[in-house]
């Protein structure tokens, strides 16, 4: 099985038989990721308001945000066509050397279905059964690429390994929530020109709460990897670094501009600048976060069984 696209799996010793250890993404590959988490993140929202008939009224309200949506999920795949050094597989598959989809990726394209279908379904009111049906498999979909991506990555985990990263399936489900409800609100606020404070401020403080929800996740995330002792002082403060820049730019830049958007004329560039920042911050601690797992393995592997 090919090693997943969306978070990197366990790469096999050439030759040597010994058990595999995950290796941490490039800086453009766990980009591409992250695309990919708020594309779905996006898609599961407007899918769940969709099919509870609470998504406000208009054609271009649902498709611009589903268009972003979907340059997002699909940035990946275009760079595996495109076999672009270090992003020529997408979910397992490398559609240029045209091997049959894995699983996760034939799951992934699935998704592109129900999304379609709203794209044709969705009115005026948007109000209309067909269209809250497909919503609500665009959401389900969305939900279950997502889920079965952290599962075929965890499940190549040392045993180890794989039990001090049980909140990450959470942890991701959340980010995507997170990263995809600010791409979306930036796409109705764009098309309003302006944030309307009695329309806004619950949708603040829903984002907000995600945002805290998800720093207790990742905190307790961070503590159950309990790096082994005699590990080298700069990982520690490569590690402590790129989580502290991480943190700023998910948390506190998004949180700053979310608390005074009402109170600027600029909404649409604060609104802007908390999801480009979230992106950002989410990148990093990505990365950070499979480097710190592909330690651990290799802390692991020495231990494990035929190693």
């Amino acid at each position: 099985m090919h090693p997943s696209s969306d978070m990197q799996a366990c790469v096999p010793t050439a030759a040597s038989g010994e058990r595999a250890y995950p290796l941490p993404p490039a800086y453009p590959a766990a980009l591409l990721r992250m695309l990919a988490l708020s594309g779905y993140g996006l898609w599961m929202l407007l899918g769940l308001a969709l099919a509870l008939g609470i998504y406000r009224g208009g054609r271009s309200e649902a498709l611009v945000p589903l268009a972003v949506g979907a340059v997002f999920v699909s940035t990946g795949l275009l760079a595996a066509c495109l076999h672009l050094p270090g992003l020529s597989d997408w979910h397992g598959w490398f559609p240029a050397r045209r091997i049959r989809p894995t699983r996760e990726a034939l799951l992934a394209l699935a998704a592109y279905l129900p999304m379609m279908a709203v794209g044709g379904l969705v009115r005026g009111d948007n109000a209309f059964w067909a269209t809250r049906v497909a919503g609500a498999a665009l959401a389900l979909c969305s939900a279950a690429s997502l889920v079965y991506t952290v599962h075929s990555y965890r499940r190549r985990l040392p045993e180890g390994v794989l039990r001090r990263s049980a909140q990450l399936p959470v942890s991701r489900v959340v980010a995507a929530w997170y990263a995809g409800g600010l791409w979306l609100w930036l796409c109705l606020v764009a098309q309003d020109g302006a944030v309307h404070a009695a329309g806004s401020r619950p949708w603040i403080m829903v984002l907000l709460a995600l945002a805290l929800l998800l720093g207790l996740i990742e905190g307790l995330r961070w503590q159950a990897l309990n790096p082994p002792e005699g590990w080298a002082p700069g990982h520690r403060v490569r590690g402590r670094t790129a989580r502290f820049i991480a943190a700023l730019l998910t948390y506190a830049v998004p949180s700053l501009a979310l608390l005074v958007v009402d109170l600027s004329e600029a909404g649409v560039a604060l609104v802007a600048l908390a999801a480009v920042s979230c992106l950002l911050g989410r990148t990093i601690e990505q990365r950070a976060y499979e480097a710190a797992l592909a330690r651990l393995c290799r802390a692991d592997h020495p231990a494990s069984p035929g190693g």
